[in-house]
């Protein structure tokens, strides 16, 4: 064997005896190094904004912590630390505390918890809630709760601070702590399992409606039962924003349903009055049937059918096909009856002139319904807006089902009553808007409408001088339309009932 084989074997065993007493070093440190007692599940905060679920700086909110206890170990007491700038409501107190045995408080000195802070505190093993005797104590820098006994490996631990108030600016907050457990050593929590809780800072309607919670004159005004349940002020200022998107995708709905309810509903009213049979038996069975069964039910068939064979569209796409279906059957009547309240002169007229029966039609007649089925068409539109609601009840996002979400947090019916504001919006001016249309329509043509009740007025006296076959036939075709109106509003009259 050489000298430098001889050499490179020395350095070889040097370094493996040297290796291994500083395992031998190591080995105890890593065995004495205990494993984790308390394992962090999450953090949350409940969102305390109105129709929404953004946490809210400058306004009372609840955090809850949840962790579980780690393998043969157990957790004496637990401290949550507040971040810099969250403060409790503890009123002239530096702190409050409070003792509960058996689950049961026994004395306190939380008295009015809804408008101080307090903690509430819940252990379980599985589904079972484990009644623990809890003493805890807050104060403007921790939250810490004591267990009577120790809580047990694998039991889960939920401990909720309630009324914190977190800065009014954007940010972002870790909770930190520690926990004792029943040897008496005291650990931090694992930081990494820790997620922060985002705060974002209140929008100026979040603002006034803090402002009026405050007020004297709204405190009384809530202190009566309606007003508080119906009208109460600050629900009202907090759901104009929120219910303005579901106001806008109830518009979208109508004016993407009710333009194409048209051409469907001018199609069938040609067939209609069709000279061919067949062609009137099958518009006939579509009219009949989607005019004798409720609206509500045409929804579920559709929104909850379809799936089942595998079509899978989106419900508001889906809405606006089951609107625009259901009002073609009354547009059709509506079309019908005013296509009928031409005089037989003028389709005479024009045959004389050499034009065609669709030149006649889309010429002459069809501009000369337009005037006489818009106040039974406008009727149609007010009512298709106002059966937008019913898709509320699959899942369709729109103004009553956003109504429905504010409700569920405020709990008082105020978002109804702003939905309801929000249908009249359209309603009301519609209505004007579309008697003004029309009168510029009659004026255009050369004569004006005379009121209804002068005309029945007149014909109680028996004066028929300016009466003619033609009005009197032009009458009784659009009382046919609005009768047509009517039996829809019947219509759904059952569908409500039926649902």
């Amino acid at each position: 064997m050489t000298m430098r084989t001889q050499g490179a074997l020395v350095r070889l065993v040097r370094s493996t005896l040297l290796f291994a007493m500083v395992l031998a070093l190591l080995l105890p440190m890593i065995a004495a190094s205990p494993a984790e007692a308390l394992t962090v599940d999450s953090v949350t905060a409940r969102s305390n904004q109105i129709g929404g679920n953004e946490v809210m700086g400058g306004r009372p909110v609840r955090v809850t912590w949840i962790g579980t206890v780690g393998p043969s170990e157990s957790i004496e007491s637990v401290v949550i630390n507040l971040p810099d700038g969250v403060s409790p409501l503890l009123g002239d107190d530096a702190s409050r505390r409070s003792e509960k045995l058996g689950g049961q408080p026994v004395s306190q000195d939380d008295q009015g918890s809804d408008q101080y802070s307090r903690v509430d505190v819940q252990v379980t093993s599985g589904s079972n809630r484990i009644e623990e005797d809890v003493t805890w104590v807050i104060d403007n820098e921790r939250a810490t709760v004591t267990f009577g006994k120790p809580v047990e490996t694998g039991h889960k631990i939920q401990i909720s601070v309630v009324n914190l108030v977190f800065p009014d600016a954007d940010a972002s907050y870790a909770l930190t702590g520690s926990y004792t457990d029943d040897t008496g050593a005291t650990r931090t929590f694992d930081s990494r399992a820790m997620q922060p809780i985002k705060v974002v800072a209140r929008p100026p309607v979040e603002k006034l409606t803090d402002w009026l919670s405050d007020q004297p004159w709204v405190q009384q005004w809530n202190s009566f039962p309606v007003c508080q349940t119906f009208f109460k002020p600050q629900t009202a200022v907090s759901s104009v924003p929120a219910l303005f998107v579901g106001w806008l995708r109830s518009l979208g709905l109508v004016l993407l349903g009710f333009p194409l309810a048209i051409p469907i509903g001018l199609a069938f009213s040609f067939l209609r009055m069709s000279k061919l049979a067949v062609l009137r038996f099958i518009a006939s069975i579509y009219v009949n049937v989607i005019r004798g069964t409720p609206l509500f039910l045409q929804i579920y068939i559709i929104i909850f059918g379809l799936p089942m064979l595998g079509v899978n569209v989106d419900n508001y796409l889906l809405g606006i096909f089951v609107l625009a279906f259901n009002s073609s059957a009354y547009l059709a009547e509506i079309f019908r009856a005013g296509i009928q309240s031409i005089h037989k002169g003028q389709f005479e007229a024009s045959a004389s002139l050499g034009m065609n029966g669709a030149q006649t039609m889309f010429s002459v007649i069809i501009p000369q319904t337009v005037r006489r089925i818009i106040p039974t068409a406008t009727s149609e539109f007010i009512l298709l807006y106002k059966d937008t609601s019913l898709l509320a009840a699959v899942g369709v996002m729109e103004l009553m089902m956003f109504s429905k979400s504010i409700v569920a947090t405020s709990i008082d019916m105020t978002p109804y009553v702003v939905a309801a504001g929000y249908y009249l919006l359209v309603t009301l001016p519609l209505t004007k808007i579309i008697a003004a249309f029309e009168k510029k329509l009659a004026a255009a043509e050369g004569h004006t409408d005379e009121p209804p009740g002068k005309k029945k007025k007149r014909a109680r006296r028996g004066s028929s001088g300016d009466s003619t076959a033609e009005d009197s036939h032009q009458e009784n075709a659009l009382q046919a339309a609005a009768s047509a109106v009517g039996a829809r509003g019947t219509g759904h009259a059952a569908g409500g009932e039926g649902s």
